[in-house]
């Protein structure tokens, strides 16, 4: 089984070919396309930096939970051994592709561009598409009932729970005399 060090090397490469590929370097070649390179922190601006910041935040946090309670990385080739439903994983079950969206949207506003606001939404559909077709068959087979459980407890997208606790009809997704 690779070591800590394997797992944060391979997650920075991930970081960098899969994220910073989608949410660096695309968006930075379709501002160049339309010349549009200059920022602004005025307005919708503002509002851009903070969800840039706070998407990075939330991808670094999220990769880090993967190595340390996954005991693996974000990257297929080396998934995390163990079901991560702590830390931001408490309110979505997505909160890596949220971040990733948030510092797409967060590119749009802060730069103006409408053209990185489309490639955002399509960016997002696709995270979507593959995590119902791919990740969660993936994490229903490697992790079966464990896995339902939680699917059960947290949303996908849509109304995190803010408290980070189950709410009246659902139950906690490590208790495993909790029912479906």
């Amino acid at each position: 089984m690779p070591d800590t060090r394997t797992h944060i090397f391979r997650t920075m490469i991930f970081t960098l070919l899969v994220p910073g590929v989608v949410a660096a370097l695309v968006p930075y070649l379709l501002l160049q396309a339309e010349n549009h390179l200059e920022a602004s922190v005025k307005g919708p601006g503002m509002l851009g930096l903070v969800l840039v910041t706070a998407g990075v935040l939330v991808y670094l946090r999220c990769a880090l939970d993967f190595i340390r309670k996954g005991f693996g990385t974000p990257s297929p080739s080396l998934p995390p051994s163990a079901l991560v439903i702590s830390g931001l994983y408490r309110f979505t079950r997505n909160p890596m592709y949220v971040g990733v969206g948030m510092i797409l949207v967060g590119e749009a506003l802060l730069f103006g561009s409408l053209r990185l606001l489309v490639y955002s939404a399509f960016i997002l559909v696709g995270f979507h598409w593959r995590i119902v077709n791919y990740e969660e068959p993936t994490l229903r087979q490697a992790f079966g009932e464990a896995y339902e459980r939680y699917c059960q407890s947290v949303p996908r997208w849509i109304l995190p729970r803010l408290t980070g606790t189950p709410g009246p009809k659902r139950k906690d997704p490590l208790d495993p005399t909790a029912t479906k």
